[in-house]
């Protein structure tokens, strides 16, 4: 099964946190789960915090790239059509809000699930939690704003 990110043009691939052409970055993989959507990603030694945890900027572009990437396939399925299909739906970040109930302890693979609040005209808000060994650590909305078509093309 594909992950919504492995749906992206690839001129919209690139992000740091799930750009699947981005060597660098996190490269994370988000599915359907149910009304749910589902990412899971392990943190690696260099996203210390404090020795034992997970740096709290880790998180949030975390929380980030999942919700938008949940955006996108939400209006995908709003308008009944497969997430290839053009044209392709794409979001950006209007706001982020995080809140870190407890330390994300940095050994283990972390779970995040997100779940559609609204969907109206070209935003859609989206809440995230973060799980570690299934204990919630932290807690996100993101209002996710549709790009323009044509963003992030190269300027003729």
């Amino acid at each position: 099964m594909k992950a919504f990110q492995d749906y992206y043009p690839e001129n919209l691939a690139h992000c740091y946190g799930c750009g699947r052409l981005n060597p660098h970055g996190h490269q994370i993989k988000t599915f359907w789960d149910g009304d749910e959507t589902v990412t899971r990603f392990t943190p690696l030694p260099h996203h210390t915090a404090v020795p034992g945890f997970t740096y709290g900027g880790l998180i949030a572009s975390l929380v980030d790239c999942h919700s938008t990437g949940t955006a996108a396939a939400a209006m995908y399925r709003a308008e009944g059509r497969s997430m290839d299909t053009l044209p392709a739906f794409r979001f950006v970040t209007g706001s982020l809000h995080v809140d870190y109930l407890k330390p994300t302890p940095l050994a283990g693979e972390l779970e995040l699930r997100g779940r559609v609040k609204e969907i109206k005209g070209r935003k859609v808000v989206v809440e995230t939690t973060v799980l570690a060994g299934g204990v919630a650590t932290a807690r996100g909305e993101v209002v996710a704003v549709q790009m323009p078509e044509g963003f992030g093309m190269p300027a003729a």
